[in-house]
């Protein structure tokens, strides 16, 4: 639905989750006796973290013998799922709840996101290229190549003619920051807005450069909130690799 409002000119909003929602969600959870780690979107991108906050400060007051962590994720859309489904392979093999904690902060920023777009209006929209600089960019087929930085903020890292040029480059980045380099034995994750066959070109390329991938690249549409600011025409590439910079 919301790419189909995209496509058709609308602008769609986004708005944080608010303290009120997340005692409702955190309350079921602790009524049954059970601890919660919750990781939030990035910080960097929005303010939800804070309203997580709030809320655990209030359900440890009524249920002092719990425990809750809040982590701030600096991650988003794929890399978010990357974090996630492996604190999730952690907790399946026994690791206990501060050890997980423990592991989810001192590596969350390990995760690294490549995003590039193929249509630069929303980038625009969102302040983070100037009206003239989408204008020409999108008459000269520039795909700008993104990444989300150690701040868990979506940063432009350079720009490129076409889209051939930027999946290059994007596969080239994961080469120089991946664990082991092009011997990268762990997942990878890829997120697309509409654009499935630019997602294709990607995975067939990072197949072909990481033969030692742990299972093929997991495609999923990019979600809303992401969408919402980058808009159609957008790859998000996330791996494990070396710490984040700004």
């Amino acid at each position: 639905m919301i790419l189909r409002e995209h496509q058709a000119g609308a602008m769609p909003t986004t708005s944080q989750v608010n303290p009120e929602q997340y005692e409702a969600m955190f309350e079921p959870i602790l009524k049954e006796g059970k601890d919660i780690i919750h990781m939030t979107l990035s910080s960097g991108i929005s303010g939800t973290y804070n309203s997580a906050v709030i809320a655990r400060d209030e359900m440890l007051e009524r249920y002092p013998d719990r425990q809750i962590a809040v982590i701030d994720s600096c991650c988003a859309s794929a890399g978010y799922g990357l974090l996630v489904d492996t604190a999730w392979e952690m907790m399946q093999a026994g690791a206990e709840y501060r050890e997980l904690v423990s592991w989810i902060e001192e590596n969350k920023k390990r995760v690294h996101h490549w995003f590039f777009t193929s249509d630069l209006t929303h980038l625009r929209r969102g302040g983070r290229i100037s009206a003239s600089a989408a204008f020409f960019g999108n008459m000269l087929n520039i795909c700008p190549l993104l990444e989300v930085n150690a701040e868990g903020k979506l940063i432009p890292r350079d720009k490129y003619r076409g889209k051939k040029r930027v999946i290059r480059e994007m596969v080239e980045r994961m080469k120089e920051h991946a664990e082991q380099g092009d011997a990268y034995n762990g997942k990878c994750f890829l997120s697309q807005s509409s654009c499935p066959e630019d997602a294709e070109a990607v995975t067939s390329l990072v197949e072909e450069t990481f033969p030692h991938l742990n299972g093929k690249v997991f495609i999923v549409d990019i979600g809303t909130v992401i969408g919402s600011h980058t808009g159609p025409g957008t790859v998000c590439l996330v791996f494990w690799g070396d710490g984040r910079t700004v």
